[in-house]
C-alpha cells in the first residue's frame, strides 16, 4: 500500500475505533488490524498512540475552528464591524452543536469521534486544548466589541460557560431526552443552539457591570 494511503487507512481506522469504543479500550494492535497494516507503519507515520490521537483531534478541530471564525467574520461584516453578542456566541457554539447533534451527524464517524472527545479526557487532547487558544482570543475581541462596558473577566467567564453548555449538551443529549420524556427535542439542532445562546447571553447581560467594567463604561461614554 502506498505511504499516503497507509497513513489515511490508519487515521480512518483509528477514528472509527475511538468513536465506537473510546480511547482507553483501543490498542495500536486493534488499529493496525482494522487498517490492515503493520505496527511499524503506525510508528513510522505517527510515532505513538498519543501522536495519532493528537493528529485526529487537530484535524477535526481545525475544521471546527475555521467554521467558527468564518461565521464570526460574516456576522461582524453584516454588523459593520461589530456583531451583537448573540451572533458572536452563536458563531462560537453553533458549529460544535451542528457537527455533533441531529440524526445524521450522530451516525457519522467524525461526529462520534468529537462526541467521544467531549466525554473522555486524555492527555494529548488536553495539551492541545490548553495550548491552542488563539481562535478563542478572536471571540473575546468580538465579545468586547459587542459588550464594551463589560469587564474582560466577565467576558472570559461568559465564553467559558457558553462552551461548557455546548459540550455538556453534546455529552448528555440521551439523558436529557430521557429526563424530559422526549419533550426536549435534541434532534432540532437549531432550536438547541437558540437555547444555548439565549442562556449564555442572559448570563452575560443579566446583571450590571461593575469594577473595571464601570471604568470601561465611563471611558466609552466619554468618547
Amino acid at each position: 500500500m502506498p505511504s499516503d494511503l497507509t497513513r489515511t487507512a490508519i487515521l480512518a481506522a483509528a477514528e472509527r475505533l475511538y468513536a465506537e469504543r473510546g480511547f482507553s479500550d483501543v490498542t495500536l494492535r486493534d488499529i493496525v488490524s482494522a487498517a490492515n497494516v503493520n505496527l511499524a507503519a503506525v510508528n513510522y507515520h505517527f510515532g505513538s498512540k498519543d501522536e495519532l490521537i493528537a493528529e485526529l483531534f487537530v484535524t477535526r478541530s481545525l475544521a471546527l475552528n475555521r467554521e467558527r471564525l468564518r461565521t464570526l467574520r460574516a456576522a461582524e461584516e453584516k454588523g459593520g464591524g461589530r456583531a451583537e453578542i448573540a451572533c458572536v456566541l452563536r458563531a462560537l457554539v453553533g458549529p460544535t452543536l451542528r457537527g455533533c447533534l441531529g440524526p445524521e451527524n450522530e451516525r457519522a464517524t467524525a461526529a462520534r469521534f468529537m462526541i467521544r472527545v467531549s466525554i473522555e479526557s486524555v492527555p494529548p487532547i488536553r495539551r492541545i486544548r490548553n495550548r491552542e487558544i488563539d481562535h478563542l482570543r478572536k471571540f473575546i475581541a468580538a465579545m468586547r466589541r459587542a459588550l464594551p462596558t463589560h469587564s474582560d473577566v466577565d467576558l472570559y467567564w461568559g465564553l467559558h460557560f457558553a462552551l461548557a453548555m455546548a459540550q455538556q449538551t453534546v455529552r448528555d443529549t440521551e439523558r436529557l431526552a430521557k429526563l424530559s420524556e422526549g419533550q426536549c427535542d435534541v434532534d432540532d439542532v437549531e432550536a438547541v443552539i437558540d437555547r444555548v445562546v439565549k442562556v449564555a447571553v442572559m448570563g452575560l447581560t443579566a446583571s450590571p457591570a461593575s469594577g473595571k467594567a464601570a471604568q470601561r463604561a465611563a471611558t466609552v461614554s466619554a468618547r
